[in-house]
């Protein structure tokens, strides 16, 4: 039967090919019939050879992407970031977990309260299905303040860091202990879903000489004693690496054919082709648009005998301070992802890991000197947790990862321009040699080339080779993009002999196999269904037909895209459905089991909403779950036992089609609109610049040390506040001096990382501020005492307020934060003047080496030594009452140089049956003097650095759980003013998104959110009733 579609409108692709006498030439192969199944002695459900992952005797392809708990630190939102990767198509979550995070002290660990508690989050993965991939570190890098290593492990005492020396083995051992122990039982040999372990990170150090393999065995040692320790304390899952670059070539068994040790299970490479930062000179001068490396050559030398893994491919990239305002998200938008992902499986990656798929926020001091508050990263799922193109973008490939179970296993047979009718397509051929299913993938030559790409392909099918399309005109290559070409297809217990048109998914139903195909508006598409004898529409789309020729082995049907979705029926239990881009980015393929394989007979197409999270079916009902943002239809292939279909628990009035598929339609989520603030209270936070302060008490700690672990060397005695006990935030520091020698000046020199600032003050008169510089690490400058009063008759106060921004990563993390060189100027000729005495303070208990917080919960990452944070005023439950100042708000400012803290209550009461994400946007009244800082707290937690002199980033996402969403919110507002102009600054909460969800932002969040207790009282400024709780 051949019924003729005359919208087509041109002539069949291939009949234009007949006189062109291009001959099809193969590439060179890399195909291999001895390529052994490897394991360790540990357990035998994992497995691996060349090709892949194997699990349980299953081969697949892991597609994931990777996220951060300790950025998010509600693990009631863990569970809706591991359903949207679920939805993606993904099979697999990766996590790092955060050393200095969970060990607050060196003889502490902490994994069970608050954010810290990641049995919940291993708990959350197996209930959603995903695999997990855990990286503890030690080091981690992640953009991290010290790398993520233990903030006390900095001062030079424990020894070079990340090493085989005793002492450092002596620092990490509890917290890898502590992890593995905590794995261990959601491992998949338990019954859990924990795939893979990495050991340290990025670090390629294990040879001297790499090319005639000279090991390094410092590095060795240190590998080695990680290993043992993962597996002493029950790690028996494969351990994995990642290489930072292709240079290093670390830890693969492969490529250590010296016995060097320290090598891994399966080996990794991390690459990020348009460089990890928005300002790509951080990255050299090479980044060229679409470049892509050979990964495929790479791993045949390093770990021929191992699947191809890259634990970190880029997802996004990092916003440094010298970032464009909102960072860079364009760069890896939806062409990056549809480029470079599609060339990843060219390259024959099996397990492919994306960084990041959730950034989330560097609350506190999380983050390294160079970063803001933002980790937002460009990732799929934005901070605030919302989707958009980028997202659909990914799971159009990601469901086709996940049904196209031929892909695991495949040789690479050619390369070339050879494949099509047109030079200026480069195709790589994969092959599977146990099914022979091949895999067509596409791109420009010229990877840099944007042109529109008209060709035909020359396919190798079990009915020969030859040029298709045969019916439909030639598809078209347009823009950045790659496409994926199948023959000998299997889907179900059906084949296609071959398709230009990409694959989408594909679900077995009451067995019956429904195949999605994804083609752009306007591009022509054409397959050839093997065994179909008859084709009809079962219905079309803004008029959407087909051409329909029957072969002598099945029927070719051609096609040009429309708007929508069109289905087509056939003969042999096949259903075919025809979609846009953007239908493909709507339709859904939830998973009816927990099985992160998720098999093609157990799950369900829903077609429609902007999310869908789950499905199950219980007799004649589906319950789907999910997020709505407007009304939309919802269309779901299901068994032919369902009638009705449930949306968020709610039923929905429910139609069947002619087709055999459930219809109903979604009302659009209530409006909701966010509230203003109402009056602040505040009060000076910077008693300790006056005249008259006592710097007696716990808060203070006399700085008296004459020696250091430090390599760095300075002033005596030495002002390096990690080894008082103070590694974040804000630093206050008091010198005493006598005035009888005459002192006119004084020499600073400060070192708090990228963007630190401080300001100075002799007696409480201001001398001057260092207002940061993002590229600045260290800062100096010469302070005249000409306009203070020097006192004769009493002690004078050297005051110094710094901020450090973090420490540094890799071994600069050593590089000591605070006063390196603090030297008094004289003019006389006598000897000069010196300091009595130093005191320090830091965040409250810091000093404390059996604490380092008073606040366990949010750990001492989240406040420095301010009098507001110290006292507690950021808390709820702070009594503010006899704060008598309620006239001035943010907006209204101060002057002066000073710090005020702001503070106000803010109720929310958000809908029920919404998800919903808000920010705090920050908006400088004058912009003529942006000198000054804002740090921002909700309900106790630090979530927002705003330095308006230094960076863009004026939006402060707020995690539901940290932000109230149905009742009282406790805002706090920290403004340090660096010069006579004093500061003032608008802030605002904004609706971010808001969608009707089965997931609720509003909960109950209070045990995540500890209050204010007396204990604070100790580090009150005793002789003022002001900085008392009322």
């Amino acid at each position: 039967m051949r019924f003729v579609n005359r919208a087509l409108g041109s002539p069949a692709c291939a009949l234009l090919l007949l006189s062109s006498g291009l001959q099809y030439v193969l590439g060179a192969s890399d195909t291999s019939s001895a390529w052994p199944i490897q394991g360790n002695d540990l357990q035998n459900q994992i497995q691996w050879d060349h090709y892949s992952i194997i699990i349980n005797g299953e081969r697949l392809f892991l597609f994931g992407g990777e996220m951060h708990p300790f950025r998010l630190p509600v693990p009631e939102l863990w569970e809706d970031v591991l359903q949207k990767v679920k939805a993606m198509g993904m099979r697999m979550i990766s996590i790092y977990t955060h050393w200095g995070f969970h060990a607050p002290t060196p003889d502490q660990v902490d994994f069970d309260t608050g954010a810290h508690n990641l049995t919940r989050f291993f708990e959350m993965a197996k209930e959603v299905g995903l695999y997990v991939l855990v990286r503890p570190g030690p080091y981690i890098n992640g953009e991290l303040n010290a790398g993520g290593m233990a903030l006390w492990s900095t001062t030079g005492a424990y020894g070079e860091l990340r090493s085989n020396g005793s002492a450092f083995t002596e620092a990490w051992t509890p917290y890898q202990t502590g992890m593995a122990k905590l794995v261990k039982p959601f491992q998949l040999t338990e019954g859990g879903t924990v795939i893979m372990y990495q050991l340290e990170n990025e670090y390629g150090e294990q040879w001297k000489n790499v090319e005639v393999k000279i090991p390094n065995p410092k590095a060795v040692s240190y590998m080695e004693k990680l290993k043992e320790n993962a597996i002493e304390n029950g790690i028996v899952v494969p351990s994995v690496h990642n290489a930072p670059n292709a240079n290093g070539r670390p830890w693969s068994k492969d490529y250590d054919t010296v016995g060097a040790g320290g090598d891994v299970d399966i080996y990794g490479l991390d690459s990020y082709p348009q460089c990890w930062s928005c300002v790509t000179e951080e990255c050299g001068n090479n980044i060229l648009p679409f470049a892509v490396s050979n990964y495929h050559d790479h791993f045949q030398l390093v770990s021929p005998n191992q699947p191809s893994f890259m634990p970190e491919f880029q997802g996004g990239a990092m916003s440094p301070w010298l970032s464009p305002a909102g960072g860079c998200a364009e760069r890896t938008g939806t062409e990056f992802v549809n480029f470079y992902y599609r060339d990843n499986i060219a390259q024959r990656i099996t397990i492919l890991n994306l960084y990041m798929i959730y950034g989330g926020t560097n609350w506190g001091w999380l983050a390294a000197p160079f970063l803001g508050s933002s980790y937002d990263y460009g990732a799929a799922i934005s901070e605030d947790r919302n989707i958009g193109s980028k997202y659909y973008e990914i799971k159009n490939l990601g469901l086709f990862i996940r049904a196209a179970d031929e892909l695991a296993y495949t040789d690479r047979l050619g390369t070339g321009t050879n494949y099509t009718n047109n030079t200026n397509i480069f195709t790589t051929e994969l092959r599977n040699p146990k099914t022979d299913a091949r895999f067509y993938v596409l791109r420009h030559a010229t990877t840099s080339s944007s042109s529109e790409e008209t060709f035909a392909i020359n396919v190798t099918t079990s009915v020969g080779s030859f040029y298709v399309p045969r019916v439909a005109p030639c598809p078209k290559l347009v823009g950045h993009e790659g496409k994926i070409f199948v023959a000998d297809f299997h889907f179900g217990k059906h084949s296609l002999y071959y398709a230009t048109t990409e694959v989408l998914t594909y679900s077995v139903i009451d067995g019956k196999t429904t195949l999605v195909l994804w083609t752009p508006v306007g591009i022509s598409g054409e397959f050839y269904l093997k065994g179909a004898k008859k084709g009809t529409l079962a219905s079309s789309s803004r008029g959407q037909t087909a051409v329909f020729d029957k072969r002598d082995k099945g029927v070719v049907v051609g096609f040009t895209q429309h708007e929508g979705a069109t289905v087509l029926d056939f003969d042999n239990d096949v259903r075919v459905m025809l979609v846009d881009r953007e239908t493909a980015y709507q339709t859904w393929v939830p998973a009816l089991t927990k099985d992160p394989k998720v098999p093609v007979d157990k799950t369900a197409i829903v077609v429609g909403p902007h999310l869908v999270r789950s499905a199950s079916v219980q007799g004649n009902t589906i319950s789907v779950t999910g997020d709505s943002n407007n009304a939309t239809d919802i269309e779901v292939f299901t068994s032919n036992r369902v009638s009705t279909i449930k949306w968020n628990g709610k039923q929905l009035q429910t139609t069947k089609t002619k087709y055999g598929t459930l219809k109903a339609s979604l009302q659009a989520p209530v409006k909701f609109s966010v509230p203003k603030f109402g009056s602040w209270k505040s009060q000076d936070s910077l008693p300790e610049k006056a005249v008259g302060y006592s710097d007696n008490g716990p808060a203070w700690v006399i700085a008296n040390h004459t020696t250091t672990p430090s390599a760095t060397k300075g002033t005596v005695p030495y002002l390096f506040s990690d080894e008082y006990g103070f590694h974040t935030g804000i630093k206050l520091w008091r010198g005493h001096f006598s005035g009888e020698a005459a002192a006119t000046g004084v020499y600073l020199n400060i070192q708090g990382g990228t963007a630190h600032s401080w300001s100075a003050f002799l007696n409480g008169q201001f001398l001057g501020s260092y207002t940061g510089d993002p590229t600045v690490t260290a800062s100096n400058a010469t302070l005249s005492f000409a306009n203070a009063t020097i006192f004769t008759n009493q002690t004078n106060v050297l005051f110094v307020m710094n901020d450090d921004t973090g420490h540094d990563q890799l071994s600069a993390a050593l590089n000591p934060r605070g006063i390196l060189n603090v030297t008094l100027l004289s003019s006389s000729s006598s000897p000069p003047p010196k300091f009595t005495l130093w005191k320090l303070a830091g965040t409250a208990g810091g000093s404390d080496t059996n604490r380092s917080t008073l606040d366990p919960i949010r750990t001492h990452y989240n406040e420095g030594g301010l009098t507001a944070e110290r006292l507690g005023w950021h808390l709820p439950g702070f009594d503010d009452s006899n704060w008598s100042n309620t006239s001035t708000s943010p907006a209204q400012g101060f002057t002066g140089p000073t710090v005020r803290f702001y503070r106000t209550s803010l109720p929310l009461d958000a809908p029920k049956g919404l998800d919903a994400s808000f920010a705090f946007k920050f908006t400088p009244v004058d912009t003529s003097n942006l000198n000054y800082r804002a740090f921002l707290y909700v309900n106790g937690y630090q979530y927002g650095r705003y330095y308006p002199s230094i960076a863009s980033e004026n939006v402060f996402p707020v995690p539901a759980g940290v932000l109230n969403h149905g009742g009282e919110n406790v805002i706090g507002l920290a403004v340090w003013a660096q010069t006579e102009e004093g500061a003032k600054v608008d802030v605002e909460l904004v609706t971010r998104y808001a969608v009707e969800s089965s997931f609720e932002s509003r909960f109950d969040g209070k045990y995540l959110q500890p209050g204010w207790t007396a204990e604070r009282l100790a580090y009150v400024k005793f002789q003022d009733i002001r900085y008392h709780v009322g």
